[in-house]
């Protein structure tokens, strides 16, 4: 048994003067077992290694270690902080280390900090024209995928027949004006293998997008509202519309607003958000058109006589259709007088509404005055504390006979000279108009 022992313990021995001890790097500093022995020829060796190491790493030229019974010490300067943590966790690894003192300091020389500055530099140079052919390519590349994109938006064919109108055909154009740029940046990104910075670049734009979305958001909604109003085209040019209480005749739609003029001749410009949500009122869509007015009779008169005569005196004017026909109702008690509405239809574009309405009102108080119903103004009774009241009032003077009145008829003389004025606001913008005669009107 004591035989078996012996070598058994002389191996054991020599194993641990001799055989190397692995070094595990926990922290900064190497961990393992420590031999009993000095090995001076192991710590010239264990200098030398991680000698020729150092020397094959850049940034540092300028540090130095010596070893002694296992224990380097490092000194010197290198430029950058991070290399000194980095040096405990390279030197650890080396065997035979038992321990490392780090004494390297971080250089504050001028030129010592510029000149990796330069040659990184100088390497980008270096790259850059090496890599001049293939960008220049590249270049080309994209440049002529734009052209190819620019040239086919400008072509009239397809996106005139495809559009309902110019304007969304103009966005079509730019539509694929923006498509084939982006194509050209991925064509150009792709030759120089560079297709990850497109990521990058797709995300900045949707933040970048995403922020003047914001502040132009009445822009944007003017913009997707002239769209789709120059789709469904409510109205047509010189029609007479009432958006938001606003009357008035279509010169044009344009990208931003709609463009009215007043019946006073004047220009009345809403934003088309509004446009698009606003109740629209169209009085020239059709070709019938009703008017009505309120009469005043007294009330001491005979009220189915004085529906009579109104009704008679509408059926003489030659404007007033006969289908649909005038019609008179009683309204209500005025405080004064029996109200009687009296309504007509005429053709608005064959007759001028304003003056086929003042013509009906003249011809009717003539017929009324003429059968002898009164047309009363309101009247007031005013009572004095200090006198009573008159109980026999003094009757008022009979007043002459009306003259016979004659029924005229009437045109749109107005409307003419008022259609004139629009069509020469039109002509002055020829193409900054977004309606069509020919388009689909909803």
């Amino acid at each position: 048994m004591r035989g078996l022992l012996k070598p058994l313990l002389a191996a054991l021995l020599a194993v641990a003067l001799c055989g190397p001890v692995l070094a595990q790097t926990e922290g900064s500093q190497p961990d393992g077992t420590i031999a009993v022995e000095s090995d001076r020829a192991q710590d010239f060796a264990t200098r030398d290694r991680i000698m020729d190491i150092l020397g094959q790493l850049e940034g540092y030229d300028d540090v130095r270690a010596t070893v002694s019974n296992g224990i380097v010490t490092l000194r010197g300067t290198v430029v950058d902080a991070t290399r000194i943590a980095a040096l405990n966790e390279l030197v650890a690894r080396v065997e035979g280390v038992v321990a490392i003192e780090n004494t390297v300091a971080e250089s504050t020389d001028v030129v010592e900090r510029l000149n990796p500055a330069l040659h990184r530099m100088q390497e980008r140079v270096a790259q850059a024209i090496a890599f001049s052919p293939l960008i220049l390519v590249a270049l080309a590349a994209g440049v002529l995928m734009w052209l190819f994109g620019f040239w086919l938006a400008k072509r009239s064919w397809p996106w005139d027949r495809i559009a309902p109108n110019a304007f969304i055909a103009d966005i079509y154009r730019q539509i694929v004006r923006l498509a084939f740029i982006v194509l050209g940046i991925v064509l150009a990104l792709d030759l120089l293998n560079a297709t990850a910075l497109l990521g990058t670049i797709l995300g900045a734009a949707g933040i970048v997008g995403l922020a003047i979305g914001f502040a132009v958001r009445d822009t944007v909604e003017n913009f997707i509202s002239s769209i789709m109003l120059s789709i469904r085209q409510p109205f047509r040019p010189k029609d007479l519309v009432e958006i938001e209480g606003d009357l008035g005749h279509v010169i044009r739609l344009t990208s931003r607003a709609t463009i009215l003029l007043s019946l006073d001749g004047n220009h009345i410009r809403i934003p088309n958000a509004t446009v698009f949500k606003s109740r629209i009122i169209n009085y020239t869509r059709n070709d019938e058109r009703r008017f009505t007015f309120l009469v005043g009779v007294d009330p001491a008169a005979d009220i189915a006589e004085a529906q009579r005569i109104i009704l008679a005196a509408l059926k003489e004017l030659p404007f007033l259709l006969e289908t649909p026909g005038p019609g008179v109702w009683v309204e209500g008690l005025g405080a004064s007088t029996i109200d009687i509405t009296a309504a007509g239809w005429i053709k608005q574009h064959e007759t001028g509404i304003g003056m086929a309405k003042g013509e009906a009102i003249r011809v009717v108080k003539a017929r009324l005055e003429a059968s002898g119903i009164a047309l009363p103004e309101p009247t007031y009774r005013l009572l004095r504390a200090e006198q009573p009241a008159k109980t026999d009032a003094t009757p008022a003077p009979a007043k002459p006979a009306a003259a016979q009145v004659e029924v005229q008829n009437v045109g749109t003389e107005e409307g003419v000279a008022l259609e004139q004025i629009i069509e020469a606001e039109r002509e002055a913008l020829p193409d900054d108009d977004l309606l069509r005669q020919e388009a689909p009107q909803e």
